[in-house]
């Protein structure tokens, strides 16, 4: 197992576009396992490389039955119907908000070998999508939120035992 430290909110890595990946080789195949250990063992639907200090455009997702990885993920938006439900983060722990996002999506992206992979997706596994896909765009789901539930999120943050941790990981 590979097991990675979580970077948490606060860590700039967080809050900073990802590059795209260039090279398909041992170290992107052991940085898809190490998401998907560290994703296991936090329990998470999905987990980007950013939030195990990696700015590198390369998520991993186990979520509305769905398990996999993507590279250089990207997602189109299929029709304008949305929904509503409870998010949180592994990088922002014990935060739990309600959060609009599009219902269907179309993903695209390449294995961590460098082939094509894309698929339709609804519900849970498309706000799975957009979540990560978020992570890797710099943006956390804090910002989101309606206002109100971004400010009971910042106070929940703020009165953390985590929060301005020196190490920034947990």
């Amino acid at each position: 197992m590979s097991i990675q430290p979580v970077r948490l909110f606060g860590d700039p890595v967080l809050r900073t576009r990802a590059d795209e990946v260039v090279d398909f080789d041992r170290e992107l195949a052991q940085l898809v396992t190490d998401l998907v250990d560290t994703m296991r063992d936090r329990g998470g639907a999905g987990i980007a490389a950013p939030q195990i200090g990696v700015s590198l455009r390369v998520f991993a997702y186990d979520c509305g039955g769905m398990f996999g990885h993507l590279v250089n993920p990207t997602y189109e938006v299929l029709g304008a119907e949305e929904q509503v439900d409870p998010e949180g983060c592994l990088s922002i722990p014990g935060v739990r908000a309600d959060v609009r996002r599009a219902t269907d999506v179309r993903v695209r992206g390449v294995d961590q070998h460098g082939e094509p992979v894309s698929f339709d997706c609804s519900g849970i596994m498309a706000r799975c999508v957009q979540h990560e896909t978020d992570h890797l765009d710099g943006v956390l789901f804090l910002s989101r939120m309606e206002p109100a539930d971004r400010k009971a999120a910042m106070r929940t943050i703020r009165e953390s035992d985590w929060f301005g941790a020196d190490a920034g990981v947990r």
